[in-house]
Protein backbone atom coordinates (compact mmCIF):
# COMPACT_ATOMS: atom_id res chain seq x y z
CA UNK A 1 0.00 0.00 0.00
CA UNK A 2 1.34 3.44 -0.92
CA UNK A 3 1.91 6.47 1.28
CA UNK A 4 -0.70 9.21 1.03
CA UNK A 5 0.56 12.79 1.26
CA UNK A 6 -1.60 15.90 1.27
CA UNK A 7 -0.03 19.33 0.96
CA UNK A 8 -2.11 22.40 1.76
CA UNK A 9 -0.73 25.38 -0.12
CA UNK A 10 -1.56 28.47 -2.12
CA UNK A 11 -0.22 29.59 -5.48
CA UNK A 12 0.79 33.02 -4.16
CA UNK A 13 2.72 31.63 -1.18
CA UNK A 14 6.48 31.61 -1.89
CA UNK A 15 7.09 29.20 0.98
CA UNK A 16 4.82 26.71 -0.79
CA UNK A 17 7.00 26.82 -3.88
CA UNK A 18 10.11 26.40 -1.74
CA UNK A 19 8.49 23.46 0.09
CA UNK A 20 7.71 21.58 -3.12
CA UNK A 21 11.30 20.69 -4.03
CA UNK A 22 12.37 19.00 -0.76
CA UNK A 23 9.18 16.94 -0.81
CA UNK A 24 9.74 15.74 -4.37
CA UNK A 25 13.37 14.92 -3.56
CA UNK A 26 12.36 12.98 -0.45
CA UNK A 27 9.77 11.03 -2.43
CA UNK A 28 12.23 10.25 -5.21
CA UNK A 29 14.98 9.11 -2.85
CA UNK A 30 12.65 7.09 -0.61
CA UNK A 31 11.80 4.57 -3.30
CA UNK A 32 8.32 4.37 -1.80
CA UNK A 33 5.02 4.42 -3.66
CA UNK A 34 3.82 7.91 -2.74
CA UNK A 35 0.69 9.68 -3.90
CA UNK A 36 0.71 13.49 -3.47
CA UNK A 37 -2.51 15.47 -3.41
CA UNK A 38 -2.16 19.25 -3.46
CA UNK A 39 -4.87 20.87 -1.36
CA UNK A 40 -6.11 24.47 -1.57
CA UNK A 41 -5.78 26.99 1.21
CA UNK A 42 -6.57 30.47 -0.08
CA UNK A 43 -4.53 32.93 1.96
CA UNK A 44 -6.69 35.87 0.94
CA UNK A 45 -9.99 34.74 -0.56
CA UNK A 46 -12.17 37.28 -2.32
CA UNK A 47 -13.16 39.92 -1.22
CA UNK A 48 -10.20 40.20 1.18
CA UNK A 49 -7.71 42.64 -0.41
CA UNK A 50 -4.61 40.90 -1.72
CA UNK A 51 -1.06 42.13 -1.14
CA UNK A 52 0.82 44.63 -3.28
CA UNK A 53 4.50 43.85 -3.91
CA UNK A 54 5.50 47.52 -3.81
CA UNK A 55 4.20 47.97 -0.26
CA UNK A 56 5.96 47.44 3.05
CA UNK A 57 5.05 43.91 4.10
CA UNK A 58 6.34 42.06 1.04
CA UNK A 59 9.31 44.40 0.74
CA UNK A 60 10.32 43.33 4.27
CA UNK A 61 9.46 39.63 4.32
CA UNK A 62 11.12 38.64 1.05
CA UNK A 63 14.67 39.82 1.94
CA UNK A 64 14.30 38.72 5.56
CA UNK A 65 12.66 35.30 5.11
CA UNK A 66 11.84 34.21 1.57
CA UNK A 67 15.14 34.70 -0.25
CA UNK A 68 17.31 33.17 2.54
CA UNK A 69 15.08 30.07 2.76
CA UNK A 70 14.95 29.71 -1.02
CA UNK A 71 18.74 29.88 -1.20
CA UNK A 72 19.11 27.18 1.45
CA UNK A 73 16.88 24.88 -0.58
CA UNK A 74 18.36 25.82 -3.95
CA UNK A 75 15.08 27.21 -5.27
CA UNK A 76 15.12 30.14 -7.69
CA UNK A 77 12.26 32.61 -7.37
CA UNK A 78 11.64 36.34 -7.23
CA UNK A 79 8.99 38.64 -5.87
CA UNK A 80 6.37 38.91 -8.65
CA UNK A 81 5.50 42.41 -9.82
CA UNK A 82 1.78 41.62 -10.39
CA UNK A 83 -0.07 44.21 -8.30
CA UNK A 84 -2.28 43.60 -6.52
CA UNK A 85 -1.47 39.92 -6.26
CA UNK A 86 -4.07 37.68 -7.91
CA UNK A 87 -6.84 35.78 -6.19
CA UNK A 88 -6.25 32.05 -6.56
CA UNK A 89 -9.73 30.48 -6.58
CA UNK A 90 -9.75 30.10 -10.38
CA UNK A 91 -6.27 28.61 -10.38
CA UNK A 92 -7.43 26.07 -7.81
CA UNK A 93 -10.55 25.27 -9.79
CA UNK A 94 -8.16 24.62 -12.66
CA UNK A 95 -6.20 22.30 -10.40
CA UNK A 96 -9.35 20.23 -9.87
CA UNK A 97 -9.65 19.87 -13.65
CA UNK A 98 -5.98 18.88 -13.92
CA UNK A 99 -6.24 16.44 -11.02
CA UNK A 100 -9.20 14.75 -12.67
CA UNK A 101 -7.05 14.29 -15.78
CA UNK A 102 -4.11 12.86 -13.83
CA UNK A 103 -2.03 16.04 -14.22
CA UNK A 104 -2.49 17.63 -10.81
CA UNK A 105 1.18 17.70 -9.78
CA UNK A 106 2.34 18.95 -13.17
CA UNK A 107 -0.23 21.74 -13.14
CA UNK A 108 0.59 22.71 -9.55
CA UNK A 109 4.28 23.02 -10.36
CA UNK A 110 3.66 24.93 -13.59
CA UNK A 111 1.42 27.53 -11.94
CA UNK A 112 3.90 28.12 -9.12
CA UNK A 113 6.77 28.56 -11.56
CA UNK A 114 4.69 30.85 -13.77
CA UNK A 115 4.05 33.21 -10.86
CA UNK A 116 7.33 33.10 -8.94
CA UNK A 117 9.81 32.63 -11.78
CA UNK A 118 8.10 34.16 -14.83
CA UNK A 119 6.02 36.97 -13.28
CA UNK A 120 2.80 35.80 -14.96
CA UNK A 121 -0.62 36.87 -13.69
CA UNK A 122 -2.13 33.56 -12.60
CA UNK A 123 -5.42 35.24 -11.77
CA UNK A 124 -6.22 35.52 -15.49
CA UNK A 125 -8.16 32.58 -17.00
CA UNK A 126 -6.38 32.87 -20.35
CA UNK A 127 -3.00 32.58 -18.61
CA UNK A 128 -4.16 29.53 -16.67
CA UNK A 129 -5.51 27.89 -19.84
CA UNK A 130 -2.18 28.38 -21.60
CA UNK A 131 -0.30 26.91 -18.64
CA UNK A 132 -2.69 23.96 -18.62
CA UNK A 133 -1.95 23.37 -22.28
CA UNK A 134 1.77 23.42 -21.56
CA UNK A 135 1.43 20.45 -19.19
CA UNK A 136 -0.55 18.42 -21.72
CA UNK A 137 -4.13 19.33 -20.84
CA UNK A 138 -6.75 20.28 -23.40
CA UNK A 139 -6.50 24.07 -23.34
CA UNK A 140 -9.96 24.69 -24.81
CA UNK A 141 -11.70 22.24 -22.46
CA UNK A 142 -9.82 23.71 -19.51
CA UNK A 143 -10.83 27.25 -20.47
CA UNK A 144 -14.44 26.22 -20.90
CA UNK A 145 -14.46 24.52 -17.48
CA UNK A 146 -13.16 27.70 -15.85
CA UNK A 147 -15.64 29.92 -17.71
CA UNK A 148 -18.53 27.74 -16.56
CA UNK A 149 -17.10 27.47 -13.01
CA UNK A 150 -17.57 23.72 -13.35
CA UNK A 151 -15.16 22.93 -10.51
CA UNK A 152 -16.28 25.60 -8.05
CA UNK A 153 -18.05 23.09 -5.79
CA UNK A 154 -15.13 20.64 -5.89
CA UNK A 155 -12.84 23.48 -4.86
CA UNK A 156 -15.18 24.48 -2.02
CA UNK A 157 -15.22 20.88 -0.74
CA UNK A 158 -11.41 20.79 -0.82
CA UNK A 159 -11.25 24.07 1.13
CA UNK A 160 -13.59 22.61 3.74
CA UNK A 161 -11.14 19.76 4.32
CA UNK A 162 -8.52 22.27 5.46
CA UNK A 163 -10.92 23.60 8.09
CA UNK A 164 -11.87 20.09 9.16
CA UNK A 165 -8.21 19.11 9.58
CA UNK A 166 -7.37 22.24 11.56
CA UNK A 167 -4.98 23.61 8.95
CA UNK A 168 -4.31 27.28 9.66
CA UNK A 169 -1.22 28.09 7.58
CA UNK A 170 0.61 27.01 4.45
CA UNK A 171 2.45 24.97 3.57
CA UNK A 172 1.15 22.17 5.76
CA UNK A 173 1.92 18.53 4.99
CA UNK A 174 -0.16 15.57 6.04
CA UNK A 175 1.96 12.45 5.69
CA UNK A 176 0.09 9.37 6.76
CA UNK A 177 -1.98 10.65 9.67
CA UNK A 178 0.40 13.30 10.98
CA UNK A 179 0.49 17.03 10.17
CA UNK A 180 3.76 18.86 9.56
CA UNK A 181 3.19 22.62 9.37
CA UNK A 182 5.64 24.90 7.61
CA UNK A 183 8.37 24.34 5.04
CA UNK A 184 10.28 21.17 5.95
CA UNK A 185 13.69 19.96 4.85
CA UNK A 186 14.19 16.78 2.85
CA UNK A 187 15.42 14.78 5.83
CA UNK A 188 12.34 15.50 7.94
CA UNK A 189 10.06 14.62 5.06
CA UNK A 190 11.96 11.42 4.30
CA UNK A 191 11.62 10.30 7.92
CA UNK A 192 7.92 11.15 7.83
CA UNK A 193 7.45 9.09 4.65
CA UNK A 194 9.24 6.08 6.16
CA UNK A 195 7.17 6.42 9.32
CA UNK A 196 3.96 6.51 7.33
CA UNK A 197 5.10 3.40 5.50
CA UNK A 198 5.71 1.67 8.84
CA UNK A 199 9.46 1.74 8.48
CA UNK A 200 10.59 4.19 11.15
CA UNK A 201 9.68 6.38 14.10
CA UNK A 202 8.62 9.86 12.91
CA UNK A 203 10.34 11.66 15.81
CA UNK A 204 12.80 14.37 14.80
Amino acid sequence: MGVEVKVWSDFVCPFCMIAEQPLLEAVRESGLDVHIDWMPFELRPWPTPTLRPEEGYLQRVWPQSVYPLAERHGVKLRLPSVSPQPYTALAWEGYQFAREQGKGSEYNDRVLRAFFQEDQDIGQPEVLARLAGEVGLDEAAFGEALAQRRYREAHARALAQARAMGVTAVPTFMIGRRLYPGAQNKEVLARALRAAAGEADPAF
